[in-house]
């Protein structure tokens, strides 16, 4: 279904959703296209001579019913992600949660929206900056993470007083359905939030050709990412890109090798590797990568693997066939390429799956030469490299042309301190695998995007500085 206006609209138009850890179709939805986008666009644009003009309070309220409603559904939610993400259940409950934290988050933000009065060169002159919402903003999510991403976008927005035409991706429309649900149940006004599910080339370019159109928020991958941006120039909107990622860990000799391989399972194997900040090179020290390797396999060995329904299961399907192809392809490169499998490497196989399972893998001996090198990988493999020195595995983790995510694990403090300032990453995690936090700024560096989303820095993106210079004479 569509969401414009503060109606749900059906057409005659529908995708089919599957569940990929079974094959199954689980919903068939309506989808819009371009005069959809027009209308959903113009109606955000009349909502927001009226939303900009709440008050903080007001739209705090707004988003604190949204909460609400979200916990009392949260079990709903998280079953949802599964059955069409395929993430475990554990992981869709941690992804729920995540989702509201942002909402909560940004619904006390909407209180602090601050102007300055800046010192006159003048005596008789008064000069002001205040910070005003934007305007109508367009935003498209990913699949990987079907629920968080969407109020990662929209809570922001909505508390600086903007209004949102979003499109989520179409492999998993349901979970953006039901939060458009909590929104309609909390009587967000009309026109306020509009839900858009269709071909993304409809959708996306009158999202980038419209001048009503003045932000467009984007997470997927920075191919997408490079044409939105193009073809928002002519425009001139604001964006935030939120792309591609090849996040090198960094584990020296002085590590808790514990510490490291439960860092490394934790960032590798949640979301079955479909994660933006996944870990996609492993860089150990000489001197002990054979012993993290052995204890990198034996812990990955023990991963149960199946549909993500069931309790017990730690690591699910892939979303696609294309998905699952691609990793395979990249493990068997490296084997081409002198890697040894020191567990998994195989397409998963069990006579009640009928979906994208691959099994979780570790690879020893891996090299620049192998695609795993340099592309993203996107699923549940781990290559280990190995390095002799710190100046050469810096040099060596920078060399991508991406800068979302880096880790490193050592004991020695100066160590740290300096791979924090060397590592040319917009996220770097010290001794720390899972550094994502709602307070913090999340967003790349180089080819992994621009902008920050989370703490005030995400609210900053959907705002706009005026400055105002007021003669008393």
């Amino acid at each position: 279904m569509l969401y414009i206006n503060g109606e749900w609209i059906q057409t005659d138009e529908k995708i089919k959703v599957v569940n990929p850890a079974t094959g199954e179709i689980i919903e068939t939805v309506s989808t819009g296209g371009r005069e959809e986008t027009k209308k959903a666009i113009a109606d955000a644009k009349e909502a927001f001579k009226q939303w900009k003009k709440t008050t903080g309070n007001e739209r705090s309220a707004y988003l604190q019913k949204v909460v609400q409603l979200m916990r009392e559904k949260s079990t709903e939610l998280a079953k949802t992600i599964t059955k069409e993400n395929g993430k475990s259940l554990k992981d869709a409950k941690s992804e729920v949660a995540g989702a509201i934290a942002y909402l909560e988050w940004y619904a006390e933000e909407a209180k602090r929206v601050y102007g300055e009065t800046l010192p006159a060169s003048q005596q008789e002159k008064h000069l002001m900056v205040i910070r005003q919402p934007i305007g109508v903003c367009a935003a498209i999510t990913p699949w990987n993470f079907p629920l968080s991403m969407i109020t990662r976008k929209l809570a922001p927005a909505l508390a600086a007083g903007c209004t949102v035409v979003l499109k989520p991706a179409p492999a998993t429309p349901l979970s953006a359905i039901k939060v458009f649900e909590c929104f309609h149940e909390a009587e967000i006004p009309n026109g306020v939030v509009n839900l858009l599910i269709g071909p993304a080339e409809e959708i996306g370019s009158e999202m980038t050709s419209s001048s009503d159109v003045r932000k467009i928020t984007f997470t997927g991958s920075t191919a997408v990412g490079k044409m939105l941006l193009r073809d928002s120039a002519a425009t001139v909107k604001k964006a935030s890109m939120e792309l591609g990622g090849h996040a090198p860990f960094i584990i020296f000799e002085d590590a808790d090798l514990d510490e490291a391989v439960r860092g490394v399972m934790l960032s590798k194997f949640k979301n079955t590797g479909q994660t933006c900040i996944s870990t996609n090179r492993i860089y150990v020290s000489e001197s002990i990568a054979e012993q993290f390797g052995e204890m990198l396999a034996e812990q990955t060995a023990q991963l149960k693997v199946g549909n993500g329904m069931n309790a017990d299961v730690d690591v699910g399907p892939l979303i696609n066939e294309d998905s699952l192809k691609k990793v395979k392809a990249q493990v068997e490169d490296a084997v081409e390429n002198n890697a040894k499998v020191l567990c998994g490497g195989n397409v998963y196989k069990e006579n009640d799956l009928n979906g994208y399972f691959y099994e979780p893998t570790v690879i020893q001996y891996a090299n620049e030469n192998m695609k795993i090198a340099t592309e993203e990988t996107f699923g549940p493999v781990a290559p280990i490299f190995t390095f002799k020195e710190e100046e050469e595995v810096v040099e060596r983790a920078n060399g991508s042309s991406y800068g979302l995510a880096a880790y490193c694990y050592t004991k020695d403090l100066g160590r740290g301190l300096r791979m924090m300032k060397e590592l040319d990453f917009g996220i770097v995690g010290i001794n720390d695998s899972l550094p994502i936090v709602v307070q913090a700024p999340f967003g790349g560096v180089k080819e992994s995007g621009m902008g920050k989303e989370g703490g005030k820095y995400g609210l900053e993106e959907y705002l706009e500085e005026k400055f105002v210079s007021i003669s008393t004479k």
